[in-house]
Order: structure tokens, then sequence, then C-alpha cells
């Protein structure tokens, strides 16, 4: 008997937070509609290629409309999260993700789809994932421990990585066999396998919330949101340097499709397996973030992530056949970095901020964090115009890597932790703000 309770033991630990009913259902539905949503990123530019012969500054104007939801609206999106059922949100912005990204490829085998229809139903999907992913934060320190918040976003962000390795790669396969809006309509039925996972889950993540106020309070409660980031000297330094990493990485992400096919002249298939290639990065980096964490500190593990950036500069140096394994390489090894730096980043968030604040704290840090994407596709589009695509790249990838200095130069490099807690003024003010 003591030999089964032991071997019982071992596997639970083996298994670490997926042992958790509701937890491994919520993982499942996220990693069904990530490997939809990675499939669109190849599967969007490449319809709006092939199909409707668009510009490049078109392309990348569809990835900068996907983007743009979190400038637009990501602000009231926190302050309404934070009054509403997390679960019920995430469930309607799977509907809504669903009808609208459906409509192109209805559109396209009915011979009516124009780009912009490609451009609405973009803005429509990142509108409503602004307010699932702003719920989903919340939601998830609701079904783990604080102890557990670093294994479980490790989990849901490697499997999100994972994702990246096969959605891409079917995306660009699926182009290449029967055309790429199966992609986009593969993407959209991930939306049900999603929904279905969140249906079963038992725990509600606290249906009750603060009866609404009134328009004023709506603003009130951004004001306080953003006051609450930029008065931590963390959570701000947090949101700037990635506002600023993502603006220089998305300037070039947003091209790297056109790029590769049309400068290093690959096929779609291939560039869909380069882009899966890249995030081989992400899931190693998720892997080993626990284990950066627990051996250097999450501070240090932050740290040691930005080694990773200047390895971008390989990217504009790829040319064509072997020289496409510089642009897998590259992007391998900075996927590597970030994935480790936003599982630290994103644990530390939801275990440092009081629960009534949370939806506000994280969407005021997107706001800039995500804001930025929409701004550095459109430049990239730009610049690709001005300067040519091989020009626009190595311009984003260095401006990426001198982002790195936010964080090495910052209070963090002081600490081998980051603190658990906010200080106790923070603390007291944002406890005035639940009331």
């Amino acid at each position: 008997m003591t030999d089964t309770g032991a071997g019982v033991g071992e596997r639970k630990r083996r298994r670490g937070v997926l042992r958790h009913r509701d937890f491994r259902s919520l993982w499942i539905g996220e990693t069904t509609s990530k490997v939809g949503s990675s499939m669109s990123i190849v599967a969007m530019p490449l319809v709006a290629v092939m199909t409707l012969d668009a510009s490049t500054f078109l392309v990348s104007a569809l990835a900068a409309l996907t983007w743009l939801p979190w400038l637009v609206v990501g602000l009231p999106a926190g302050a309404w999260v934070d009054r509403l059922p997390s679960r019920r949100v995430m469930l309607v912005c799977n509907a809504v993700s669903l009808v609208s990204l459906a409509s192109v490829p209805i559109a396209a085998w009915t011979g009516v789809l124009t780009i912009w229809q490609m451009m609405i139903a973009a803005f429509v999907a990142g509108t409503a994932a602004v307010f699932f992913e702003t719920a989903f934060q919340v939601y998830v320190p609701s079904l783990l421990r604080s102890e557990e918040l670093v294994e479980g976003n490790a989990k849901l962000q490697g499997s999100a990585a994972a994702a990246h390795i096969a959605g891409p790669g079917i995306g660009g396969l699926l182009a290449q066999a029967v055309g790429a809006v199966w992609g986009m309509a593969a993407d959209a039925l991930s939306f049900l396998v999603s929904s279905a996972c969140l249906l079963s889950i038992r725990h509600d993540g606290g249906s009750k919330r603060p009866p609404a106020r009134r328009s004023a309070g709506l603003l009130r409660d951004i004001r306080e949101g953003l006051r609450f980031v930029f008065g931590d000297p963390y959570l701000r330094i947090f949101t700037l340097n990635g506002a600023a990493a993502n603006l220089s990485l998305q300037g070039f992400t947003a091209v790297l499709v056109v790029f590769m096919v049309r400068e290093l002249d690959v096929s779609a298939g291939a560039a869909g397996l380069a882009m899966a290639g890249t995030s081989v990065g992400g899931v190693i980096g998720a892997t080993i973030a626990p284990w950066v964490t627990r051996r250097f500190g999450s501070a240090r593990g932050v740290l040691l992530g930005q080694v990773t950036v200047p390895f971008a500069l390989l990217i504009p140096l790829a040319g064509p056949g072997a020289g496409l394994t510089l642009v897998v390489v590259g992007g391998l090894i900075i996927s590597l970095g970030v994935m480790i730096v936003n599982v630290v980043k994103r644990s530390f968030v939801q275990e440092y901020c009081p629960r009534p604040i949370l939806g506000r704290v994280v969407v005021s840090m997107q706001f800039l964090n995500y804001g930025a994407i929409p701004v550095g596709a459109l430049l990239g589009g730009v610049l690709s115009s001005a300067l040519g695509l091989r020009a626009t790249v190595w311009a984003m990838t260095s401006a990426f890597v001198l982002t790195t200095s936010m964080l090495l130069f910052s209070p963090i490099r002081r600490h081998r932790n980051l603190p658990t807690a906010p200080p106790e003024q923070t603390e007291a003010d944002c406890r005035s703000v639940a009331r």
C-alpha cells in the first residue's frame, strides 16, 4: 500500500497543475484555439497575397487590425472585465471570433471576398481577443494557488508555443495543397472546442461582481488602473519595455512571411514550416522557465531572457535556399528568451496585484504592450514600401536589440526575485479602489 501511495504521489507530482480537472480543461481548450490562431498567422497573409494579390502594406495592415482594438477598447475592457463573470466573457468572445473568422472562407468559396471584408473580420476578431485575453488572465489565478502560477503559465504558454509550431506548418501545407482559406476555416472551428472546454469547467471563477456604476465610474476605474501601473516601478518598467519590444518585434514579424516568399523565394509551405521552426524556442523557453525561476530567481530570469535578443540580427542575413536557416535559428533563440520573460512577467502580475483590480492592471499594461503591435505592423509596412523588405527587417531587428537596455539597466537588476506584493501604501490604495 505504501508503494502504491508513493507511486500515485509521484505521478501527481509529474503531472503538476494538469492534475486539476478544471485547469486541464482550460488548457486543452486554449491550446486548441491557439493552434487555430497560429494557422491564421500564415493563412491570412497568404489569402491576401495569393487570392487577392494584396500589396505588402495591405498585408501589414491586416496584421495591424488584429491588434488595433487594444488601443481602441483596451482600457474600458479592463474595467468591464473586473465587473463581469470571466468565463461568461470568454464564451461570448469565442462566439464572436468564430462568426467573424468563418465569414472569410465562406466569402472566398462564394467568390465575393474582398480585402475590406478581411480587414473587418481581423478587427472584430481582434476586439473579441481583447476581452478574452483580459478575462483569461483574471480567471487563471482563480483556478490555481499562487505557488502554482509559474507552472500554470508555463504550461499555457508552452502549449501556445507548441501551437505556433504546428499551426503555421499546417496552415502553410494546407495553403499549398487545397488553399489558404482552409486555415482560416480551421481557426474558426477551434473556437467551438475552446467553448466546449470552458463549459465543462465546474469553477465559475467568481460569478459575483460589484454592481455596474455610471459612465463616470467607468472612467474612474480606467484612471485608477493606469495610476496603479505607472505608479509602481516594476509594473511601469515591464509596461514600457513590453511596448518598445512589441513595436520593433512586430515591425519585422508582420512582413516576415512576405519577406520569405518574395525576397528569399520560398514556397508557401516552406514559409509556414520556417515560422513553425522559430516557435520551437518558445516551447523550450516555457519548459525551462520554472527551472530558471527556481535556480536563478524571477528577476534574474527576466534578465537572462534578454541575452537572447541580439540573435534577432541573424534574420536579415538570411538568403535563398540554406540561408533560410538563419531565419529559423534567429527566431528560435529570441522566442526562447521572450517566452521566459513572458512566463515570469505574467505570473508576477497575477500574484503581485490584488484580485479586485487585476483586470484593470492587466489591460492598462497591455494597452501599451499590445497597442504597440499594430503601430509596429504598420511601420513595417510603410518602411517596406519605402526602403524594401530586407532594409526594413534590418531596421526593426536592430531596434528590437536596443530594447534590452531598458531591463538590463532597470531596478530589476538589483534583485534576485521580484516582489510578491506591492508596497503597503499602494496596496492600501488598491483596497480603496476595490471598495
